[in-house]
């Protein structure tokens, strides 16, 4: 081979590698990766609901409840329907954090659903806008202690 033929090999393989590059960049699909959303309603029974972050429903998506305490072993499973929804009726005897998991084709997700949190006398505690009355102390107090170290910053004395 001579010094002219591999000069011209050389560059006939620099321009059809970039060339290639372009052909498959410009000929790629667009790739559409699904967060997941899910939500719970209470009534009679929990209503879970299950879509892509594109809204789309997780149609026949695999359902998984497991029950307070029981984090290895589901209680039930099943499949959720057409529009996304699943819905079952935990145990009154099992009160506390419910966990659903949903799956489909590589998404999924976990929702923790509170039922049936009593008091002594049998009432539900107190929540205010969600928060229990021990974690709006907490804010209340993390938020006091900002406010203060702010004002102590900004009244120190300067050297």
């Amino acid at each position: 081979m001579t010094l002219y033929d591999r000069t011209v090999s050389l560059a006939l393989r620099m321009a059809v590698v970039p060339a290639a590059l372009l052909i498959m960049i410009f000929q790629a699909q667009e790739v559409m990766a699904h967060g997941v959303e899910l939500e719970y309603h209470e009534s009679n029974a929990i209503e879970i609901i299950a879509r892509y972050d594109t809204g789309e429903p997780m149609a026949e998506a695999q359902v998984a409840v497991f029950a307070p305490g029981s984090p290895a072993e589901p209680w039930l499973t099943g499949l959720s329907d057409e529009s996304g929804r699943f819905y079952f009726v935990p145990d009154p005897q099992m009160p506390g954090l419910w966990e659903v998991q949903v799956r489909q084709a590589g998404h999924g997700g976990l929702i923790r659903v509170e039922v049936g949190e009593t008091g002594e006398n049998g009432d539900t505690p107190p929540a205010v806008g969600g928060f229990t009355f021990a974690q709006r102390m907490l804010m209340t107090a993390a938020v006091t202690w900002g406010l203060i170290g702010t004002a102590l910053f900004f009244s120190r004395r300067k050297h």
